[in-house]
């Protein structure tokens, strides 16, 4: 068996977390949540979302809470856009980094962002092509690798397709996400050996949702055929609205402490971490959901 030595982890609960939580946020509080998080030690923390907050509201203030953080030298802050007026906004903030997103699902896709893969490539093109032009890092979200909620399973073809697509037009990583959560370690296996014929292993990163309680075992499955960038989100904030029950990203407390475990080097103080879950939960008014947050063991 071989694992890597080194994972990077990509904190999402700033922004993929957040925005599908309830209870609304202050500025200053998502401030100290993104501080937190770099504090612990994450090289990467997703701050924010240049989206509407019509459709968002959690995301309302983007620039606002973008401009406000003390931002640490060695953790980057990237930040998704949905299109050119996103950038655009982005861009007047001084962003380094954003991210895209598309759809393995047909259905997913238009129910989501309201229109076709191929209309969703078509339209990142010019965002990529100028985020490019503009010195800015691209990052991609492909979403329903493993299963969609309303097409059922997906073909591993499509998926490495829309991933080809997305890193020609220069994204430097593609992040695979199981969104409802269906997925189990050897579909997530083969999944990533698909995918790593058109887009290499390296330039892959593995996005699990904790829905049936698969989670912590796709990451050491994916883990084992190449792949060392995982995203997780603090205190396992967020969930999909699409998938009934789904209980959101895997915590990033957990896959650090299994990491650990196997000796494999993060560069995060657990403790912090935790703390930093401990502050959100509070604010959210709930207990972490987060199976080391719930433990209370000292780290």
């Amino acid at each position: 068996m071989s694992l890597p030595d080194n994972v990077k982890i990509v904190e999402v609960g700033a922004r993929d977390g957040l925005q599908n939580e309830s209870v609304p946020l202050s500025i200053e509080v998502k401030i100290e949540l993104i501080e937190r998080l770099a504090d612990a030690g994450l090289s990467v923390v997703e701050a924010t979302s240049f989206v509407s907050p019509k459709w968002v509201p959690q995301m309302a203030g983007s620039a606002e809470v973008f401009k406000g953080i003390n931002r640490a030298s060695n953790t980057n802050y990237p930040v998704l856009v949905p299109n050119l007026k996103g950038l655009e906004a982005a861009l007047e903030c001084g962003v380094d980094e954003i991210a895209v997103f598309a759809a393995a699902s047909e259905s997913f896709s238009q129910k989501n962002i309201n229109c076709s893969i191929a209309e969703s490539i078509h339209r990142y093109t010019e965002v990529i092509e100028k985020a490019l032009a503009e010195k800015l890092k691209v990052r991609a979200y492909v979403s329903c690798v493993l299963g969609c909620p309303y097409e059922g399973d997906i073909s591993l073809n499509k998926v490495a397709e829309v991933s080809r697509h997305l890193s020609d037009l220069g994204c430097y990583e593609v992040s695979l996400g199981d969104t409802i959560g269906v997925g189990t370690p050897l579909k997530a296996q083969k999944m990533i050996e698909e995918v790593s014929k058109y887009v290499p292993t390296q330039q892959l990163a593995a996005h699990f949702h904790d829905t049936y309680g698969q989670a912590l075992a796709n990451i050491f499955a994916v883990l084992q055929v190449g792949v060392s960038t995982i995203d997780s989100s603090v205190s396992g904030l967020g969930g999909c609205p699409y998938a009934k029950g789904a209980t959101g990203n895997v915590a990033t407390e957990d896959v650090v402490y299994m990491l650990n475990g196997m000796g494999i080097e993060t560069g995060i103080d657990l403790g912090k971490l935790l703390d930093a879950g401990h502050f959100i939960s509070k604010q959210l008014g709930r207990k972490p959901n987060s199976h080391l947050g719930l433990t209370k063991a000292d780290f």
